[in-house]
């Protein structure tokens, strides 16, 4: 696919497997057609354009954003909220919460670096049950594991 029209013809069953895959073939259908008589191919490039398109809500404008056209943004998915909430960075119960928090904290060309660094420690180290805490090079930096209590809770 390396065009809006290729993904007019998607199927569900392509999609088949990731999660809403029937809202996501529609969101897709909606989209393409959208950025196709709207935007004339072009995908837009400003985070109000991408999260006025079906289905695309902040982490995904934010990832448009950041990957596609290399301008500075925060993507906040479960990863970014819970780890940056377990290393102390930010106190928050949203992952818009914690987007805004982060952006004070963070210079704004390290903003793209963050999403991917912390996906990956997530899904290999952070995990949201029984994180692997003697593994990780930055638990001397963790605030979860110093604090007795947020041990004993599971998850954050």
């Amino acid at each position: 696919y390396h065009k809006p029209v290729d993904f007019l013809n998607i199927t569900e069953k392509e999609l088949y497997g990731i999660g809403f895959y029937k809202v996501k073939t529609k969101n897709i259908h909606e989209l393409s057609k959208i950025i196709i008589d709207v935007y004339n191919n072009i995908v837009p490039s400003t985070f109000e354009q991408l999260t006025s398109l079906p289905g695309v809500g902040r982490k995904t404008a934010n990832c448009v954003l950041a990957y596609t056209f290399g301008i500075s943004a925060i993507a906040v998915d479960v990863h970014v909220h819970r780890i940056s909430n377990r290393l102390g960075w930010v106190n928050t119960d949203t992952p818009e919460e914690t987007e805004e928090e982060l952006k004070r904290i963070i210079s704004k060309q390290e903003w793209n670096k963050i999403n991917k660094l912390f996906v990956s420690h997530g899904q290999t180290i952070c995990f949201p049950i029984k994180p692997d805490c003697k593994g990780c090079k930055i638990n001397n930096l963790c605030h979860y594991l110093n604090n007795s209590a947020s041990k004993d809770s599971g998850s954050i």
